[in-house]
């Protein structure tokens, strides 16, 4: 990449952003890297490495990973001059990347193989640093490699452990010791970079939806939105002080687990449905349909993809879920996967909720009511007078969440999901602007082992679930209905594939008040069968034990939607 795309974005008549100057071939060795933590739209970390006389460089959202197997997304960005590994001050509100950079690490590096280059061409750069924080192994590894997209990267822990950092360490400079308030303050090194930005909103767009959020009721709290063009398109009458950004998969946005409602806050609320998650990313008349770790399901949902392709847009990133619905109208997980799996007709449905990107413009940053009253205008383009349309726009229920609950559980529905009036969408984030309230207990576990058939029934008894608690696999319960005859031949040849030798939970056996946890003794250990902790199952059961065990636990069905990696215990 060099130097050039860096300059081409960049006046250095009125910038003081350093240019690069030739530098001397290095000697055969260790390189340097620092790592800046830049509080910019969002805070992230900017990752780089000297290399061939510039810094290769990357955006980590959520810094370095610490534990061995974790990943964090890497963004590859243009390469920038040697000298701005020194860099440490403030870029004013506007200008791109406006916001406080710190130097929060630096060292030098080395790559495994001495080819740092034919391993950057080739996507995979291992390392290893040695800094003031970051010491070990990390490797690079490109998953999106387009030319008309950034770079998408993963880094991952590789090697040991490291040292979690300090929460001191955490917001302090190698440079200057100071903390991100503190370089805020005293703006003693402070650059105006002058460049048009595809990715950030100007200071006059940030400055009104400011005052967007701070007045009262619902017209006065949103950017006006008009009717729709000739060609029938909801548009945003200050379209064009949005951010542009090309259709493409955004990660979810997380809702937090509460016990109870907020006392507080501007809140309203929607149905928790018992589906799918799915990005639904429209470029013209492609179509694709992306669960929450980039699984492509479009062919699994004909239908969506077809009545998206209908949606008066030329390309739009829309955030929803796909649902199966019982005769009582009640989402069913269940349901969704006997559909999967044996084959039946349910009519499936699109319940859109999000609107993420619309005609070349982001819509991240817009207040929720915003979104989600253009994306109401775009779904009812499509609904017909017969509502026939699988595509559904998800509306608000009300904003009373104790009487709305008390109603979902009579109806015996799953919940309620919660969002701030005025919270723009964090994506891959748990902020708590969004929150989750569950009238039944239902999440996912890991299958790690089966046990034997009995009696009657073929393939297989039981099934042994988990969750993991510090990268570790923690028994939770043996499951033993919900299966049909179908599903458990179907699953049995899937465990068949991932069979292993030894037991993937750290806890078994293992002994509570004397007792065999679960009744699972050393000799029963020996009949079991056991598999790699790849498959995700939805699981509902009536309460957590004192032991920490499920009672009375349901299979409804497996999840591709999410990695075994990722679940943990919700309640």
């Amino acid at each position: 990449m060099g130097l050039n795309e860096y300059k081409r974005k960049r006046d250095f008549k009125k910038t003081a952003e350093p240019a690069g100057k030739p530098l001397p071939k290095k000697v055969k060795g260790a390189s340097r890297f620092v790592i800046q933590k830049h509080a910019a739209r969002r805070l992230h970390y900017d990752f780089r490495l000297e290399m061939e006389g510039v810094l290769k460089s990357w955006a980590l959202p959520k810094g370095l990973p610490w534990k061995r197997g974790e990943k964090h997304l890497a963004v590859e960005v243009e390469d920038h001059p040697i000298e701005y590994e020194d860099f440490e001050g403030i870029i004013p509100e506007g200008q791109y990347g406006g916001g406080t950079v710190m130097v929060w690490d630096r060292g030098t590096y080395y790559v495994y193989g001495e080819q740092p280059l034919k391993s950057l061409r080739e996507g995979k750069l291992h390392l290893v640093l040695d800094g003031e924080k970051a010491k070990g192994e990390w490797t690079l590894v490109r998953i999106r490699d387009r030319d008309d997209e950034k770079n998408q990267w993963l880094i991952l822990k590789t090697g040991a452990d490291a040292k979690p950092i300090s929460k001191k360490l955490e917001d302090q400079s190698v440079k200057t010791g100071r903390t991100m308030e503190q370089i805020a303050k005293a703006r003693d090194a402070e650059w105006e970079s002058n460049r048009e930005t595809d990715e950030n909103p100007t200071s006059q767009f940030k400055a009104r939806i400011r005052q967007a959020i701070k007045k009262k009721g619902r017209e006065n709290s949103l950017p006006a939105v008009e009717p729709g063009s000739r060609s029938g398109r909801p548009t945003i009458s200050s379209l064009v002080d949005l951010p542009s950004a090309k259709a493409r998969f955004i990660e979810p946005m997380k809702a937090k687990l509460v016990e109870k409602p907020p006392p507080t806050g501007h809140w309203i609320y929607e149905l928790k449905f018992d589906g799918i998650r799915l990005i639904a990313v429209k470029r013209e008349k492609k179509v694709s349909l992306l669960s929450r770790n980039q699984n492509d399901l479009s062919t699994r949902f004909p239908e969506i993809v077809e009545a998206i392709k209908n949606l008066p847009a030329r390309e739009c990133v829309i955030d929803g879920e796909v649902v199966a619905l019982d005769e009582e109208g009640r989402s069913s997980f269940q349901l969704l996967q006997a559909r999967e799996m044996e084959g039946r007709k349910s009519p499936i449905y699109f319940y859109a909720f999000d609107l993420l990107q619309l005609d070349g413009k982001s819509l991240i940053e817009l207040p929720l009511e915003a979104r989600k009253n253009v994306l109401e205008k775009l779904c009812a383009a499509v609904a017909g007078a017969d509502g026939g349309s699988p595509i559904r726009y998800s509306g608000a229920i009300g904003s009373d969440a104790k009487r709305l609950l008390e109603e979902v559980k009579r109806r015996g529905l799953e919940g309620i999901i919660g969002k701030q009036r005025n919270s723009v969408y964090e994506p891959g984030r748990r902020s708590g602007a969004w929150i989750k309230l569950k009238c039944v207990n239902e999440q996912e576990f890991v299958i790690g082992g089966y046990t034997p058939p009995q009696g009657a029934r073929k393939h297989f008894g039981a099934i042994l679930v988990g969750y993991y608690d510090n990268n570790k696999l923690v028994f939770a319960g043996k499951v033993g209905t919900g299966f049909t005859a179908k599903s458990l031949s179907m699953l049995h040849k899937k465990f068949q594939k991932e069979a292993r030798a030894d037991c993937p939970f750290v806890d078994l056996p293992s002994k509570q008040n004397g007792q065999w946890v679960q009744g699972i003794t050393p000799s029963m250990m020996k009949k079991m069968h056991w598999v790699n902790p790849k498959f995700v199952a939805q699981i509902k059961f009536a309460e957590w034990t004192r032991d920490g065990k499920l009672r009375a636990p349901v299979f409804l069905g497996l999840r591709e939607d999410k990695k075994a990696t990722d679940v943990v215990r919700e309640g």
